[in-house]
């Protein structure tokens, strides 16, 4: 059983109201058991939302309670991120999934590389708040990009 964004299957849950549909990923997982999470509609988020991002650290950070997380606005959204987080985990631990094909460079679902919360669209090294928990839970977490490479 693999844990995968909803996004990435063509479910309207991103921060604008879209989705990130992957014609790929989704024939890549037409024989597989497969179950979707929105991290941040499961926190309690709507859809539309105003863009979120991590400032100065990483999910790692943020369930630490060293960072926060905010929106574009400057609201303090960290509680929702981490709230959806947990019940990303409690989901796939309730189906015993050690695998998650999550969006990349999401604040929630990022595995190598987020926006680093200048909102200008510039990348650094780091994880998602939900993909940071996984981790802590033995979940190898991949993205949309690399999949193919370590889940065959």
């Amino acid at each position: 059983m693999i844990l995968v964004s909803a996004c990435l299957l063509g479910i309207d849950c991103k921060y604008n109201g879209k989705n990130n549909y992957n014609e790929d990923l989704k024939k890549f997982l037409k024989d597989k058991k497969y179950i979707i999470v929105c991290p941040e509609q499961l926190g309690g988020l709507p859809t539309p939302r105003k863009p979120s991002e991590i400032i100065a650290g990483d999910g790692y950070d943020v369930l630490d309670g060293k960072k926060k997380v905010l929106n574009l606005k400057g609201d303090d959204v960290t509680d929702y991120f981490i709230k959806g987080a947990y019940e990303s985990l409690k989901i796939a631990k309730l189906y015993g999934i050690k695998k998650a094909i999550l969006k990349a460079r999401s604040p929630s679902c990022a595995s190598f590389k987020i926006y680093d919360g200048s909102f200008s669209g510039k990348l650094r090294e780091g994880v998602g708040v939900t993909t940071a928990l996984l981790k802590k839970n033995g979940i190898k977490v991949l993205n949309e990009e690399n999949y193919r490479e370590y889940i065959e």
